[in-house]
């Protein structure tokens, strides 16, 4: 007979299930199991697609338009002439490489007029997905339990090779194996990667970046976020190396634009390459996150981007040099600090604990559970702890702070050469290593500006002497700045003025002796001195306690949530992210981000013209959008008089999601995804859908400034566009909601 006790033991796990399960727009989703997790969800907020019609093998589907830009994005295919639209933020490095004082392309934007215009991008890419497969059997089979985690590994990644290459051979296609849920599974990705990509048009940064570091993550919005390539293959429609001779590539199929708009409550997909989430962490992770992580690397970048800042404001060429590393840097700065806030409003860590005293119970009514179970919660504890006595922040200030540093970062790869020539490795290896270091040299020093970089290493390394605890510091480093009595301008001048890495001369003469020659120049060389002991000390006082606890964290959390499933069994359970195809769904939503405030979900032109400050760079409006404005001269585009700009939806992303088409009920791009809310960042870690919504840039706006701004209607003429604008949605009204509070930098 069932006590009181245990009936409200059973109660509370209950209530912890229902807690647990995934709302319908939380989750990260494999497109070949939407079918029987996903698809009746997603017909019930309106889809009116199938699961084949998202994710087919046998005929062509919405994942035929969709790729892997440049390994970090995503990109969707708008035309059947190859036409790819992405972030300008995705393609940001290949605008800046275009760029010069002369043809400032990031300031005035970039429009190919005809196919010759249209500029090369060597090493960038586009992957296709050709098709998913379930590889568990094949990788886990032959793996018994309870072998050494070490052991185990190498025995997957030796599956993982031969699977790889009975899927590939005899075929130009690649494959890629990824774990999910922490090892519990293997999905194989079948690849088509295309090597021309060719830069066809973007925006000038005034729109492109407008509301820069100001607005970014945040909401309302009013920023025209994209960028154009064209895909090239060989003439057999197949990825070739460049070739003038090349021809736009011919999809299987491309996305066909929507002119009818949005309203509150569409239904919208997003399909894309989202990046990393850890959405499955213990409490003990999310605590360190908030208390020790997150709080030293916004530190560190909040010292590094006021240095940028005030030298790229200074000269036009340091800005153009610096110009996406600035944006880099920043990007994850905000975002560690809205995660930060995020995870505190939603008492993360509590709620975490919540779930592991309901998972304690449950493991605690069985023996074999016991016996499974038992100790993932204690050594999550003892491992967390270990990690948090130093080992933690060391990492974290020698990823941030020490290869913050140009210099030394760029020294690392002398430093190998010197240790390759002192342990006598093989000469070929030695002289590959100086012919890499030959090649690297022009383009390291393009976008490298010694004075600012001066200012860095005075700064962070300081910020690293002061904050890391001295078991973790180097005696050499410990030892000179001893020597300078805490003079660190007369340090940082005692370094760059003796490196023989300072200048792209000096680093091929140097090169250009022999070995025995460079060994003696490099193991005199200050930075070189400098980037070896601090490599040397990280290496052996912090990766291998760091590695080992990481390792063993992999195996409990692979365990836990092994756990976590057999508990709650009725529970629809989606993968962390892992730069796979995904897809998420939700709706056109606005929110309230705190009390008294409320969010409309779209914006408008309107806004633009209020946010426009002369005297803030991020505010700047060109005079032909304002002069458009004043005209309301928007062609088919505009919506009663109104240019629709950005809207936000309640679906899912992270980053690797940039770029990723938004799409409708129907299966027509009414979107480009490119941010989240500041209120939503901690979606990595915990998904919250009362506050956690995606930006995306309207389809309208898109293709108003390619056409009418930028005078490229021969663009728009490609792309498939369907339905109509002529009336305004009834939720949409005439005046745009008030604008972003602008903030002074």
């Amino acid at each position: 007979m069932i006590n009181r006790k245990q009936l409200l033991l059973w109660g509370l796990l209950l209530l912890g299930s229902l807690k647990g399960f995934a709302r319908p727009d939380e989750g990260m989703w494999l497109p070949m199991l939407l079918k029987q997790l996903n698809e009746a969800d997603m017909q019930k907020k309106g889809m009116r697609l199938s699961a084949e019609d998202i994710y087919s093998i046998n005929k062509s589907s919405l994942k035929d338009a969709i790729v892997q830009f440049g390994g970090g994005c995503t990109g969707e295919i708008i035309s059947n002439q190859g036409l790819l639209l992405t972030n300008h933020h995705c393609g940001y490095g290949q605008i800046q490489s275009h760029s010069s004082v002369e043809n400032d392309y990031l300031t005035n934007g970039f429009w190919a007029m005809n196919r010759d215009q249209e500029k090369p991008n060597p090493g960038l890419t586009a992957t296709f997905i050709v098709r998913m497969e379930d590889v568990t059997k094949q990788i886990l089979g032959d793996v018994p339990a309870g072998l050494p985690e070490a052991e185990r590994e190498q025995r997957v990644q030796a599956n993982i090779k031969k699977v790889q290459s009975q899927a590939t051979a005899g075929t130009h296609y690649g494959a890629i194996i990824r774990p999910f849920f922490y090892g519990n599974e293997y999905y194989m990705y079948v690849t088509e990667t295309f090597k021309d990509i060719r830069l066809v048009g973007a925006p000038p940064e005034s729109i492109g970046k407008f509301g820069g570091d100001t607005d970014n993550w945040m909401w309302p919005r009013h920023t025209g976020d994209f960028s154009l390539f064209r895909i090239y293959a060989g003439p057999d429609n197949k990825p070739a190396d460049y070739s003038p001779k090349n021809k736009p590539y011919t999809p299987k199929h491309h996305l066909p634009i929507s002119l009818a708009g949005i309203k509150e409550g569409d239904f919208t997909m997003v399909f894309g390459f989202p990046g990393r989430t850890t959405e499955y962490l213990p409490s003990q992770a999310v605590r360190e996150i908030v208390e020790i992580s997150d709080p030293a690397k916004v530190k560190i970048r909040t010292v590094k981007l006021g240095l940028l800042d005030q030298d790229m404001k200074a000269d036009p060429r340091v800005r153009i040099q610096y110009a996406a590393k600035y944006a880099s840097v920043s990007n994850a700065h905000k975002k560690w600090i809205g995660e930060m806030r995020g995870l505190r409003k939603l008492d993360a860590v509590t709620k975490k604990q919540e779930l592991e005293k309901q998972f304690a119970a449950w493991v605690n009514q069985e023996t074999s559970r016991k016996n499974t179970y038992g100790q993932v919660l204690p050594q999550f504890e003892q491992n967390y702890a270990q990690l948090a006595n130093g080992i933690t922040l060391a990492r974290d200030y020698f990823n941030e702070a020490v290869l913050g540093v140009e210099l030394l970062s760029y020294a690392q790869g002398f430093s190998q050469l010197a240790g390759m020539i002192q342990q006598n490795a093989p000469e070929a290896e030695v002289q590959e290593q100086i012919r890499k270091l030959k090649a690297g040299a022009p383009g390291f020093f393009k976008n490298y500006n010694q004075p600012t970089d001066q200012k860095l290493f005075e700064a962070l390394l300081q910020l690293y002497a002061q904050d890391v605890p001295p078991t973790f510091q180097p005696d050499a480093f410990k030892s000179q700045t001893q020597n300078y009595k805490g003079n660190w301008n007369a340090f940082t001048q005692e370094v760059y003025g003796k490196t023989s890495l300072s200048t792209p001369e000096k680093v091929q003469e140097v090169l250009s002796q022999k070995p025995s020659e460079i060994l003696k120049r490099l193991a005199a060389d200050p930075a070189v001195q400098l980037i070896s002991s601090f490599v040397g000390t990280y290496r052996s006082q912090v990766l291998p306690t760091y590695t080992s606890l990481t390792d063993q964290n992999t195996l409990l959390n692979r365990t836990y949530l092994q756990g976590l499933r057999e508990m709650q069994q009725n529970r629809k359970f989606y993968p962390d992210a892992n730069s796979t195809l995904r897809v998420s769904f939700g709706q056109v939503d606005g929110y309230k981000p705190a009390d008294g405030v409320q969010y409309e979900y779209y914006t408008t032109l309107e806004g633009i013209i209020e946010k426009e400050d002369p005297t803030i760079v991020d505010y700047y409006v060109p005079a032909k959008l304002k002069e458009l404005y004043q005209k309301k001269d928007y062609g088919p585009y505009g919506v009663n008089g109104t240019m629709p700009v950005a809207f936000i939806a309640s679906n899912h992303t992270t980053g690797g999601n940039s770029g990723s088409p938004v799409i409708n009920a129907q299966g027509q791009l009414i979107g480009t995804n490119f941010d989240r809310n500041w209120e939503g960042t901690m979606s990595d870690i915990m998904y919250d859908p009362d506050r956690v919504r995606n930006i995306s840039l309207d389809a309208r706006y898109f293709l108003f400034i390619v056409d009418k701004f930028a005078g490229a209607g021969h663009l728009v003429k490609e792309m498939t566009l369907v339905g109509a604008s002529s009336s305004a949605p009834a939720a949409m009204p005439k005046k745009a909601p008030a604008p972003a509070a602008k903030k002074k930098k």
